[in-house]
């Protein structure tokens, strides 16, 4: 074989782009598939996830930090922790 017939036989996008028929992936048949048995229910777009839990306010988290460092700094002094005698 000569040159000229392996590059006449090389693959050309150009050609393959204007194809009438394009099959379609492994993906795209095998959910045709599986939805021609049992097909999805409908989605709105971007459908809404479940509702979430309302969350605490930051005043309330900050209390609540600060009062747990408070009660551990008490309870260290009161024990005697470091203390030198």
């Amino acid at each position: 074989m000569s040159q000229q017939d392996d590059d006449e036989r090389e693959f050309d996008i150009r050609w393959a782009d204007q194809a009438e028929h394009k099959e379609p992936s492994a993906r795209a048949r095998m959910l045709a598939a599986r939805w021609k048995e049992n097909p999805p229910e409908p989605q709105p777009f971007r459908a809404d996830p479940e509702p979430v839990a309302p969350r605490r306010s930051s005043w309330v988290s900050t209390a609540i930090v600060l009062g747990s460092v408070a009660a551990i700094i008490l309870l260290l002094g009161y024990s005697g922790f470091g203390a030198r005698y």
